[in-house]
């Protein structure tokens, strides 16, 4: 039976996943760049829906257009993943974006670049992930010029649809043909850490452990 998201969320980690993935050839799945978590300490699950941003410098004629798009559009899972090559020049999310998007059943932001507003984004506790805080509004700075596309973060290709999960870690990207698959790899080896820390803790040399379980 296919591992649910809600389990996910209960028992995985990106380190986690990411030792899976490696184990099935896909070494380079977490962006190389940070991703901070700026409004809350937990784990983000979800589908990626994305955004792709580019600076401007000059008035827009159709300000937020297709960032609202794709807002109004979110649907329950889904991680607004906002690539806008890690750019700081404003804060291309905040605090009534959020709320928008936690109505439409979204789990959270990852942004390749600034967001803003986020005492309030932690009074929600919404879960935002990005490169840095910008005060400045995005208007005549920086705009969405298209959604739902592939899209890279850090170096990393991050199609619609794809599971992302984000932690202090950092983030990871799973690909959907290898998901079910890494997924599983990543609940054994959480359960297998759980009997490696108890052989550890009650005395077994790390050397015997790894001998034993296979997993460190």
């Amino acid at each position: 039976m296919p591992i649910s998201l809600a389990d996910i969320r209960r028992a995985l980690y990106t380190a986690a996943v990411c030792d899976a993935l490696d184990a099935l050839g896909y070494r380079h799945q977490s962006p190389r760049v940070e991703l901070r978590p700026l409004t809350v300490d937990a784990l983000l699950v979800g589908r990626a829906r994305t955004t792709l941003w580019a600076d401007m410098a000059h008035a827009d004629p159709r300000p937020y257009e297709l960032e609202l798009a794709a807002v109004d559009s979110c649907q329950p899972d889904d991680v607004l993943v906002a690539a806008a090559g890690g750019s700081l020049r404003s804060g291309v999310w905040g605090e009534l974006l959020s709320t928008a998007a936690r109505n439409r059943g979204c789990a959270g932001a990852v942004v390749d670049g600034a967001a803003r507003d986020l005492a309030a984004m932690r009074r929600m506790a919404f879960p935002v992930f990005a490169r840095g805080a910008c005060p400045l509004d995005s208007r005549d700075r920086q705009r969405v010029v298209d959604l739902d596309v592939p899209v890279e973060v850090g170096g990393v290709l991050v199609r619609p649809g794809d599971l992302i999960l984000a932690d202090e870690d950092g983030a990871v990207i799973v690909p959907r043909e290898a998901e079910d698959e890494a997924i599983r790899r990543a609940w054994d080896k959480v359960h297998k850490e759980s009997k490696v820390r108890e052989a550890i803790r009650t005395g077994m040399k790390a050397a015997k452990a790894f001998a034993r379980f296979g997993t460190l």
